[in-house]
């Protein structure tokens, strides 16, 4: 999930917008197009009236803070997905890009540098799980493929952001189940794999930053059972501790962004048998947590988070 900040800014200088949530499949197992919107200031949730371009789960987000957000990829139920749809700040008006994933990809993950690119990894296409990174070059969202590529062919990771410096993709499935985090450099785009790795071999997991401090991985289903631990990422150092504060449930299929220097949010996903519509909270620096008054519009699982954190 993206994540959004101008590097080397104070925090009291950042103007976080909005947030929001797109796509997914409902209590029904019907796929859903609707985007909703989390307006920062309040934390009040509305319901944009452009919707994805086709109602999907399993897509990915990620966003150009103060510009524009993307959600990519996905499975309609019939077809997994290339295309990529943009919603333009502040207006909220959708597009999709001419520019196309290499493959229809759905279950992969997201993360941006943003003023720069953005950047989708892993997923599965039709021929099996997939190591490839993707990258959407601002503003003209022209698309390349990296030669650097995730570490393990992997579906249902999370992907977030200190933006201006780095990027990383944790967790996943495919030949088995992972707890590794990849970690891309900017600018030059170069893969490493951290030392540190998630508290256990997670998968659909989330993940969102307070770029410049620390990102997060919350959630996900770690062998047979679901977990609500958040692991914590500090950078530069990249070291790993798991924050007291837990997600409400234990979910999995869920999604996150953030306001960063402010928090970030994780909402939805599958508890037990039962797809939640809880928005929870975590708030920056103390990382404590509460749970939003508001709702998604339906309960969801196997959606995307992306976020406006706003400009200097």
């Amino acid at each position: 999930m993206p994540i959004l900040g101008i590097v080397n800014a104070s925090k009291s200088n950042f103007r976080g917008v909005a947030g929001y949530f797109g796509g997914g499949i409902d209590t029904g197992n019907a796929r859903l197009s609707g985007i909703d919107k989390i307006t920062f200031s309040a934390d009040t949730k509305t319901t944009l009236s452009p919707t994805l371009t086709s109602a999907r789960n399993g897509p990915a987000g990620m966003a150009n803070s103060g510009v524009a957000g993307y959600f990519g990829g996905g499975n309609d139920g019939t077809n997994f997905h290339n295309n990529t749809d943009k919603i333009t700040f502040p207006a909220d008006t959708k597009t999709t890009i001419s520019a196309v994933l290499t493959t229809a990809v759905f279950a992969l993950a997201g993360m941006s540098n943003s003023a720069v690119a953005g950047y989708f990894g892993g997923g599965e296409d039709s021929v099996g799980t997939l190591t490839r990174i993707n990258k959407i070059t601002f503003p003209a969202d022209s698309m390349t493929t990296l030669s650097p590529t995730l570490s393990n062919a992997k579906e249902f990771l999370a992907g977030m952001a200190n933006s201006g410096v780095a990027g990383y993709f944790g967790g996943g499935t495919g030949a088995t189940q992972y707890k590794d985090i990849d970690k891309i450099t900017f600018p030059a785009d170069t893969k490493t794999t951290l030392s540190a790795e998630l508290s256990g071999l997670n998968y659909q997991l989330a993940a969102m930053a307070n770029s410049g401090v620390a990102g997060y991985f919350g959630g996900g289903q770690v062998g047979a059972n679901n977990v609500k631990y958040i692991d914590k990422i500090t950078f530069p150092a990249d070291t790993k501790t798991t924050i007291s504060a837990e997600l409400t449930g234990k979910n999995n299929n869920l999604a996150a962004m953030a306001n960063s220097g402010t928090a970030g949010y994780f909402g939805g996903g599958t508890r037990v048998s039962t797809k939640t519509d809880e928005i929870d909270k975590i708030t920056f620096p103390a990382d404590t947590k509460t749970t939003l008054s508001v709702f998604l519009t339906s309960a969801r699982a196997g959606f995307a988070g992306m976020a406006d954190s706003g400009v200097l």
